[in-house]
């Protein structure tokens, strides 16, 4: 026992250290979460002052300090420990190299929304189509844009591929054009169709006079003559239009004895 006893006392004066470390490791953890929490309070405090800057800068800014002062936690809790942290932190950059190959797709993100910021071809609020999906920019992160569609779902899109791909952005500009294609019977009076039509954008406020809508003989289709329509409107009118037109014409070319087309098969019997 008494040969031991030197190994023990190593052994218990160790575990102190230890234990010691792993406490002091705990409440740095602690209390780095209460300030990282404090912190972010003021910083988006001082941003919502600023009512010039886009919402997306403040997003970003905001999730680019939480994930600076989570690094830096990290790195105090693991001096805490015992680790050199000038170990660490070569150990770190050393790591980095291979994390950063291995998350290359996310640092892509993250240049991809720094972009996004500099250029602002999109920014909050605003309605866009890109990689697919279609809805409003919610905010933009480090590495990912938060859209939510009409019928409130939420789609996160990279920001890598987002700023280097297509971005159809519907909220840009003050007025839309809006098309529709309306199909009549072979047969039936164009001119009276047009007229039909000039009378009801006529009667609908909502559409522009300047531009000026256009009416022409779309297409000569297997079953039906189609009607080409094009009209402008204010862009928050669009979706209202379109689908007020839709139900007005259904209605009153069933009025005016207008026919709307069935698909037709003609067979010939041979003799």
């Amino acid at each position: 026992m008494e040969k031991l006893q030197p190994y023990l006392n190593v052994a218990w004066d160790s575990g102190i250290e230890i234990g010691k470390n792993i406490l002091a490791a705990i409440l740095i953890f602690i209390v780095g979460r209460v300030l990282i929490s404090f912190i972010k309070k003021i910083v988006t405090k001082a941003l919502n002052k600023r009512e010039s800057m886009d919402e997306g800068i403040k997003s970003f800014v905001k999730s680019l300090v939480n994930v600076t002062l989570t690094v830096l936690l990290l790195i105090a809790v693991v001096g805490a420990l015992g680790v050199e942290t000038t170990s660490f932190a070569a150990l770190l950059a050393s790591a980095g190299v291979a994390v950063g190959m291995a998350l290359s797709g996310n640092l892509q993100n993250f240049a991809g929304g720094v972009m996004i910021l500099l250029f602002k071809p999109i920014k909050t609020g605003d309605y866009i189509e890109a990689q697919g999906q279609a809805g409003s920019v919610k905010e933009i992160q480090i590495f990912h844009t938060v859209l939510t569609t009409p019928d409130h779902k939420t789609i996160f899109i990279p920001n890598g591929p987002l700023s280097s791909n297509v971005i159809t952005n519907y909220s840009t500009q003050d007025i839309r054009r809006v098309d529709w294609s309306f199909g009549v019977d072979y047969g039936t009076d164009y001119e009276k169709v047009k007229a039909v039509i000039e009378k009801l954008i006529a009667a609908d406020s909502r559409i522009l006079k300047d531009p000026a809508h256009f009416i022409a003989l779309g297409e000569l289709a297997d079953s039906s003559v189609n009607i080409t329509v094009r009209a402008w409107v204010k862009s928050g009118d669009y979706w209202g239009v379109y689908f007020d037109m839709n139900k007005i014409v259904y209605e009153t070319f069933n009025k005016e004895g207008i026919e709307f087309p069935f698909p037709q098969l003609t067979v010939h019997q041979a003799k």
